[in-house]
């Protein structure tokens, strides 16, 4: 490629690759390695099939637009790929005229229009919560106190089918309160105090936790990576995360005997670019994975942003409470759903490699 063409190919907002005459994968952009969460060197040449699942017979199209150097235009179809839930997507396939044989696939995420990178979706969903919080915490919190203790007196004073209504009006402000707590918090984290940490410290730490609390009556296996390097991180931080994970873990399975698994491993060939650059290596891997329903379709893509939760009284701050955390370690949080495996997926640098870099 010449410089303009490279600068045009890194630069094009939704994810793009190059196939061979035997759909294999000659190249990725960034953009497309954020979509499959791994590099372009780590793909390259393996069947486009292989790694990418279309709710359409695309196949025999493919063949066909290409034996007659045409473009063909796939709308409205279920994208998904090994490591992210199916997204309803536009295809856009053309001829290389410079290369013979040699297609090039244009993938538009319709659910994702205006949020390239998920690093720019956590930010832009954070400043909007925080913004919220603040509005809450002045505006809610003093009225509810007064409505609680006015409730509180006149309930010294009334029947017994009286008092039920004044008890519903305390308990349910009390609910709203502990909301607005949690709003509050998620906006009021801490830059991540980062330093060398044993991942697998932080996972002992998180299941002993949960172990004698929620998930008493779940059974949490241990499958860890036992050369896996120190990662870059904020041992506190990292804990809530895990504790999160593995209390909607917990919550997800929703039956006694309900199977949770920590999973850590070494992925060298994950490298995530926001922006201009080769990306950050993120090559330390832990895996929190229940077996419970796993998530609801109409929420699965949606799932790190605030106030989004399949549970009936679910806040939904907690998985966006672990994403914005993920993207201040400069990491990546992921998730994957089918009925009896959920896996929510989170990649981190490593401690030595961030001092080289540096």
């Amino acid at each position: 490629m010449t410089e303009i063409e490279d600068s045009v190919w890194t630069s094009l907002p939704v994810p793009a690759i190059i196939l061979d005459a035997q759909d294999r994968i000659v190249e990725i952009n960034p953009a497309a390695e954020g979509f499959f969460m791994t590099s372009d060197k780590a793909i390259r040449w393996q069947p486009v099939w292989d790694r990418l699942a279309v709710d359409a017979p695309l196949e025999a199209a493919l063949d066909r637009a290409r034996e007659k150097n045409a473009p063909l235009f796939v709308n409205d179809v279920d994208v998904g790929t090994g490591d992210r839930a199916p997204l309803q997507c536009n295809l856009q396939i053309a001829p290389l005229s410079a290369q013979p044989g040699h297609m090039i696939l244009l993938i538009s995420p319709r659910e994702l229009a205006g949020r390239v990178t998920q690093s720019q979706s956590v930010k832009s969903a954070a400043k909007s919560a925080i913004g919220m919080a603040e509005m809450l915490a002045h505006e809610i919190k003093n009225p509810l106190a007064g409505i609680t203790g006015a409730a509180q007196l006149l309930s010294m004073n009334l029947s017994q089918q009286d008092l039920e209504l004044t008890d519903l009006i305390v308990s349910e402000s009390r609910r709203i309160v502990k909301l607005l707590e949690q709003v509050e918090q998620f906006g009021n984290v801490t830059a991540p105090k980062l330093r060398a940490v044993n991942l697998h410290d932080v996972l002992d730490r998180a299941r002993r936790s949960a172990l004698v609390g929620f998930a008493a009556n779940m059974t949490i296996v241990e499958d860890y990576d036992p050369s896996l390097p120190m990662a870059l991180g904020d041992p506190d931080q990292l804990l809530q995360v895990i504790q999160n994970l593995l209390k909607n873990a917990t919550e997800a399975a929703g039956k006694e005997g309900g199977t949770i698994t920590l999973h850590s491993f070494y992925q060298q060939s994950l490298r995530v670019r926001r922006g201009a650059g080769d990306g950050k290596s993120l090559p330390l891997q832990i895996e929190v994975i229940d077996n419970g329903p796993g998530l609801p379709s109409e929420i699965a893509n949606d799932v790190f942003d605030p106030f989004v939760s399949g549970r009936e009284n679910g806040t939904g701050l907690g998985l966006a409470l672990a994403a914005k955390i993920i993207s201040d370690h400069e990491g990546w949080i992921s998730v994957s759903s089918v009925p009896g495996r959920t896996a929510f997926k989170i990649s981190l640098p490593r401690a030595e490699q961030e001092m080289e870099d540096d």
